[in-house]
């Protein structure tokens, strides 16, 4: 018996139930390539590549240095799920209460105890494609079963209330989407919620989880949460934190709103894998919710001005189509027009996949295949870079595409 047959069979078979996320995937490609020596312009980034702003970097020294070093409550201390409160009045003129609020280690950890703690074996969870990469491969890691409706670049990557009833059957369970969303940067105005909104009414076995994280990098309207329904508002998961609207990616610290009863068997859940999030991270949090807010305004000012310019340099390149992002920081183009040409050595693009790989092999810029999101006619470009690496990215694209034939 080989030493890899020996291994397989001692691991469980849980782990084939879903899949390495792709955008680690590509970031973990990139690094090996970058250690080779090779120039890779990263337009994979999932992160602000700003700094964490000094008020809150400040709040977190000062809790060093009064030792808050202990083990914190499972939820998070009182008062940061009160500043979780107070924020939510303040932002979304929503009311919760500390017992509805649980602190974790990131969204992602918030978005896998909602799931662990709803679904079973037999339910069905709808997802609109394109989504986040981890929605679908968390549900499969629950057991449940993922049920897809598919948008498109021509209606904005947005549901609409008769595509949302059509999926629905007696197992749906739970519906989980993003406004602003990862990957396409959609957001859902506040009509379009209220749509939607209206059907699960009609169908009050199912719980939505609505993943808010991209709330603040928001450039053409104000931000709308589904839980601002009050006939909804009780059967709405409600995730955000600090990654993306405070620049706070590696701080590690995500919220979950919602019933005392889903919060309660969250905070059973968490207690088992992480129990609490760091304790200065936490203090952090106080500073980041409920202090000043323009630094996070000037960054969102940034990404616009970096948004626009992408939106010009995709303009330029024939054959693509796409649309203008409304929110978070991201272009999603179709590229299938692409698709069954060669490159100059000959290799047939096949996919989203091959042309990703053959950007980050021949033109050394870092992409994500849309296949990781649901959509395999498209790619995921980020413009939380600079505008010298976006300039300089998509002039290696462009050149790249150039050669193919």
């Amino acid at each position: 018996m080989s030493l890899n047959i020996q291994y397989n069979m001692l691991l469980s078979s849980l782990l084939d139930k879903f899949n390495e996320p792709e955008t680690l995937k590509m970031a973990k490609l990139g690094r090996e390539l970058r250690a080779k020596g090779i120039d890779i312009t990263d337009l994979s980034l999932g992160e602000p590549d700003f700094d964490t702003p000094t008020h809150i970097k400040e709040a977190a020294k000062k809790a060093i240095d009064e030792n808050y070093s202990h083990y914190t409550p499972v939820p998070g201390y009182m008062d940061v799920r009160e500043a979780v409160c107070a924020k939510l009045k303040r932002d979304n003129h929503l009311d919760y209460k500390p017992e509805n609020i649980l602190i974790s280690t990131g969204a992602k950890q918030c978005i896998a105890n909602a799931v662990l703690a709803l679904v079973d074996s037999s339910d069905e969870v709808i997802i609109p494609t394109p989504y986040w990469v981890t929605y679908s491969e968390i549900v499969r890691l629950a057991g449940g079963t993922v049920k897809f409706i598919t948008t498109s670049v021509e209606n904005g990557y947005k549901i609409s209330a008769a595509d949302l009833e059509k999926a629905i059957t007696e197992k749906t369970k739970l519906f989980m989407f993003s406004s602003p969303c990862n990957p396409t940067g959609a957001v859902y105005t506040k009509a379009e919620l209220e749509t939607l909104a209206q059907v699960f009414k009609n169908h009050p076995n199912i719980i939505i989880l609505s993943d808010e994280i991209y709330e603040f990098i928001n450039y053409d309207t104000s931000h709308q949460s589904i839980a601002q329904f009050e006939y909804l508002k009780d059967r709405v998961v409600l995730i955000n934190g600090l990654s993306k609207g405070y620049a706070m990616t590696g701080w590690r610290l995500g919220y979950l709103a919602a019933s005392t009863l889903i919060v309660k068997a969250c905070d059973k859940l968490q207690g088992q894998f992480t129990s609490a999030t760091c304790s200065i991270t936490q203090r952090a949090a106080i500073a980041a919710l409920t202090g000043d807010h323009s630094p996070t305004k000037e960054m969102v000012a940034i990404f616009k001005v970096r948004r626009d310019k992408v939106i010009k340099l995709l303009g330029d390149i024939p054959g693509i189509i796409y649309n203008i992002p409304p929110g978070a920081f991201y272009v999603f183009p179709d590229v299938s027009s692409y698709f069954g040409k060669k490159t100059p050595e000959g290799k047939v693009i096949e996919n989203a996949d091959d042309l990703c790989m053959y950007f980050l092999h021949t033109a050394h810029v870092s992409v994500v295949t849309g296949k990781a999101f649901g959509e395999p006619k498209c790619i995921r470009m980020s413009f939380a870079v600079n505008i010298e690496n976006i300039e300089k990215g998509f002039a290696k694209i462009k050149k790249a595409l150039a050669s193919l034939h």
